[in-house]
């Protein structure tokens, strides 16, 4: 892929009528030329129109919006602009990055998110903040305290709309939006907007918005070098180690689908030596904000995370990302492999596949609208297969499984796929007990299923 591909080849920032202390910024910032989503968004917005922005991760959304605020905003007016975010990662980077490129104009952006001084939060808005990023539970929180005013807000944007229009956050995001009595502007940005979400979110916006869509009919970032590894349950955690050790990429991160799993690995990783830290969602936000600072400063090798990450990790020189476990939804793993192969840069994604993961890997090829190649680890040697562990063929697919099945299967052969001894994993099960047989089709209800 070349620069072509990324930027734009005939729009400048000049030429979009921003202001010259935003311009100025971005001069500062390193931005030269605008990405794609940049140059059709930017143009857009500063006309007033309602706009949905689908790009690929690490193409500048942000700025995207961020430098239409910049211009638009009156710098004696507080907080015109409600940017809300799914994750308090998230929110930080938007408003750090909002007030990078902006250092030149009198606009500013205030954070809010929870597990952070609300009086801090509060003193800020009231200080003349003009841009309030936040997360939706603390904005509503503080909204019903009265410490966030919405008369003035004239701009409305969603980040990662895809997410905010769940079924998690659906609700807050009505209740919010229907807050702004005034007429304002609405703006959502993704990497990914399906058709239902796209149905969603025009309920929220003028008839006449605009979707703007820069990505070609593939949401995977070219910029990155995906491959699979198969690999049995038990085998992941060596398998990882052996990566680390035999390929030493440079910055990784490495997901996993649990907090659980996320804690065992950093753990497992650390005692073998490797310079890892974890992020998860039920580290403290000072731990969590530590571990990032470590992270941009290049102070850490190996990030273990969870996907709460996976959208508020922005860290330039991430080399590689290991998916160490598949997501369920394939639209997490296009959010995932985005953390690598920023603003332009290339990137390595490795995905470890069990012989069950057949079908999650198919799924997410045909989201990619690409062919991922198995990747060969010959001086790679497996272990035994553990005593009661279960294989399944590599052709064995399921669509649906039976929750009997799934409860069975974690019970039996739970210390051999993660690698822990039978007292740790009976420490996961009330009273120690570990389940020998799946549970009986009624799952403890009194009522009958027969009809």
């Amino acid at each position: 892929m070349t620069q072509q591909d990324i930027f734009h080849a005939s729009i400048t920032f000049d030429s979009m009528g921003l202001r010259d202390s935003v311009l100025k910024g971005l001069r500062d910032a390193g931005f030269d030329k605008p990405t794609d989503i940049q140059a059709e968004l930017i143009p857009l917005i500063l006309t007033g129109k309602d706009v949905m922005g689908q790009a690929k991760t690490g193409t500048g959304k942000t700025a995207a919006f961020g430098l239409p605020l910049l211009h638009l905003c009156e710098k004696d007016i507080p907080s015109q602009a409600l940017v809300l975010v799914p994750t308090r990662e998230l929110a930080a980077q938007v408003a750090g990055e909002i007030d990078i490129l902006g250092k030149y104009t009198p606009i500013r952006s205030v954070c809010i998110i929870s597990r952070e001084s609300m009086r801090y939060q509060s003193n800020q808005v009231k200080g003349g903040a003009h841009i309030i990023v936040g997360t939706p539970g603390r904005v509503m929180d503080m909204h019903g305290r009265g410490e966030i005013d919405f008369r003035n807000i004239r701009f409305a944007i969603l980040d990662e709309v895809d997410r905010m229009l769940d079924i998690g956050f659906r609700e807050d995001i009505r209740k919010i939006l229907s807050m702004i009595k005034r007429e304002h502007q609405t703006i959502f940005v993704s990497a990914t907007i399906g058709e239902d979400i796209e149905r969603l979110a025009r309920r929220f916006m003028h008839d006449e918005a605009q979707k703007i869509a820069t990505v070609s009919g593939s949401l995977t970032v070219a910029q990155v070098e995906q491959k699979y590894l198969s690999v049995q349950p038990w085998d992941k955690r060596s398998l990882l180690l052996h990566l680390l050790r035999n390929k030493e990429p440079d910055t990784t991160v490495v997901f996993c689908r649990t907090k659980a799993t996320v804690h065992r690995v950093t753990q497992y990783l650390r005692e073998k030596g490797i310079n890892c830290r974890e992020i998860h969602g039920d580290l403290p936000q000072a731990k969590r904000t530590r571990v990032m600072d470590a992270m941009r400063k290049g102070q850490l090798s190996v990030l273990v995370a969870s996907d709460l990450a996976a959208r508020g990790l922005d860290v330039e020189h991430i080399s590689h990302v290991i998916n160490y476990d598949l997501p369920e939804d394939s639209e997490i793993y296009i959010h995932r492999i985005g953390r690598t192969a920023r603003a332009g840069r290339k990137g390595c994604a490795w995905s470890f596949v069990t012989p069950e993961e057949g079908n999650l890997l198919t799924n997410i090829e045909k989201l990619a609208g690409a062919h991922i190649e198995q990747m060969d680890y010959p001086d790679f040697k497996p272990g035994p297969v553990p005593e009661g562990a279960r294989t399944a063929p590599k052709s064995r697919r399921r669509e649906v499984r039976d929750i009997r099945e799934v409860v069975a299967e974690r019970a039996a052969p739970a210390a051999a796929v993660e690698g822990l001894t039978e007292e740790q994993i009976k420490q996961m099960f009330p009273n120690g007990v570990v389940p020998k047989s799946a549970p009986k089709r009624t799952l403890g209800s009194r009522f009958s299923r027969r009809r």
